[in-house]
């Protein structure tokens, strides 16, 4: 078929899913969900997680795959496309808007960067021994603290990112179909380490029966909302641009599920890294960054082969942080070309990478960092996915949506997709935005 000529469709349909797991896989599963699963009540947040996962991969996730093939293009024409089915005048409008969640790409990859790089230092120790014969809090302390301390890993994190889109589609879907299973082995590896460390079932205990009052607490619920939301990628921009180079041919609910599946699986995996380790050593399982820089660092440097297994750890987490930026520069990239396609891809990704160290470098330590992250996760990114949800379910016309929806698709989705859409999935977007912003939650 013609579009599998074109380097800027996906090749295959699996392609496109790990491609699009590569995106939603990253630090929100490897540290994050542990992190919040093990500060909100274990199994209880879970089920809860779960359920938004479901609901989130049902509507929102696959509405903004139908919403970049529509357009073909990323962020800015599927605004524009979407605004336009009530008139020329709104679709100007809509462009317009459009720009706010591109920004928060841009955003979180600047950020998102600084940590990738970091993880990229502790691989490089690792490789060389010097992680498994220091104190690992003062270590990660040193470099953490200090400014211009990591540039070289900088620099080659996202000049390395870079390089990997310079083919567009095809260099994406190559590359995930690496590292994504690499990742999936990886991690299970690592679990069944744990699994023979000396306490690691009070982990597993913690993690699966739930304590069913916690259900009673509504920030577990915000919180897991909040974590379903950020682990699909569903921030009214990163998957708009996977959607534009994905085949009419497919079912966008399906493949959307099949995303929120090795997406989960991924998340809970890492859950069974992290927290067991941490019950064995009686570590604090919320530690946010430092649990990846200084708690399982401390628990490698004790077990046998610890050498490897951290070898094996950082690499793992550095295909998921490549595979992550990837989505966040492509999607910025081909919004700029779509808006001036005097722009090559060349001048593109040479600009977006002079943007990400320009201002990257300057927010290496965690002082700086920190904030950063937090201006983008309680602003940007939940306005963002409200203006997309909004913009999805309330200005575009209702036939126009189905019928993106359903293209490709055997299966029919009509009102009651329609109005879960409307009346669960946008009203859960607004919730997790006003929260965001005026309890100042970053998630």
């Amino acid at each position: 078929m013609e579009h599998k000529k074109n380097t800027k469709n996906f090749a295959s349909r699996w392609g496109f899913i790990l491609a699009s797991v590569g995106s939603a896989v990253g630090m929100a599963n490897v540290w994050g969900f542990p992190n919040k699963m093990g500060s909100n009540g274990g199994g209880a947040f879970l089920l809860i997680y779960l359920l938004f996962v479901f609901i989130f991969s049902y509507v929102g996730l696959p509405a903004e795959f139908a919403m970049g093939r529509r357009a073909a293009t990323g962020t800015l024409g599927a605004y524009e496309n979407a605004w336009d089915t009530r008139s020329k005048s709104a679709g100007k409008v809509g462009g317009l808007l459009g720009w706010l969640p591109l920004a928060g790409s841009l955003c979180i990859a600047i950020g998102y960067a600084v940590i990738v790089t970091y993880v990229l230092k502790a691989l490089v120790d690792s490789l060389l021994g010097t992680l498994l014969t220091t104190d690992t809090a003062a270590w990660f302390g040193a470099f953490s603290s200090t400014p211009y301390s990591v540039i070289p890993y900088h620099i080659v994190v996202v000049v390395g990112t870079l390089l990997t889109l310079f083919l567009g589609a095809r260099s994406i879907e190559k590359t995930n179909k690496v590292m994504m299973p690499v990742f999936f082995v990886i991690f299970l590896i690592l679990a069944v380490r744990v699994a023979l460390l000396p306490g690691a079932a009070e982990g597993y205990v913690f993690m699966f029966p739930p304590r069913w009052e916690a259900l009673t607490n509504p920030m577990i619920w915000i919180w897991a909302m909040g974590q379903a939301f950020f682990s699909l990628s569903v921030t009214g921009s990163g998957m708009i641009v996977y959607g534009a180079y994905l085949s009419k041919d497919e079912d966008v609910v399906g493949v959307a599920q099949h995303t929120a599946l090795f997406d989960t699986i991924a998340a809970v995996v890492a859950a069974l890294v992290i927290i067991p380790a941490c019950f064995s050593y009686g570590l604090d399982v919320g530690a946010g960054p430092s649990l990846l820089f200084v708690t399982l660092p401390t628990i490698l440097q004790d077990i046998p082969m610890g050498q490897l297994f951290a070898i094996i750890l950082y690499m793992a987490m550095i295909f998921a942080g490549v595979s992550s930026l990837q989505n966040m520069f492509e999607v910025v990239a081909e919004s700029l070309m779509h808006k001036f396609p005097k722009l090559n891809r060349v001048t593109v990704l040479v600009l977006l990478g002079a943007l990400c160290l320009g201002f990257g470098i300057g927010m290496e330590t965690i002082s700086k960092w920190g904030p950063w992250m937090d201006l983008v996760s309680i602003y940007i990114i939940p306005i963002g996915a409200t203006l997309g949800a909004v913009s999805w379910f309330y200005v575009m016309k209702k036939d126009a949506l189905l019928d993106a929806i359903n293209t490709g698709s055997t299966k029919k989705r009509g009102d009651l997709w329609y109005n879960v859409g409307r009346y669960v999935y946008v009203p859960l977007a607004i919730i997790l935005c006003c929260v965001a912003l005026f309890m100042h939650v970053a998630f």
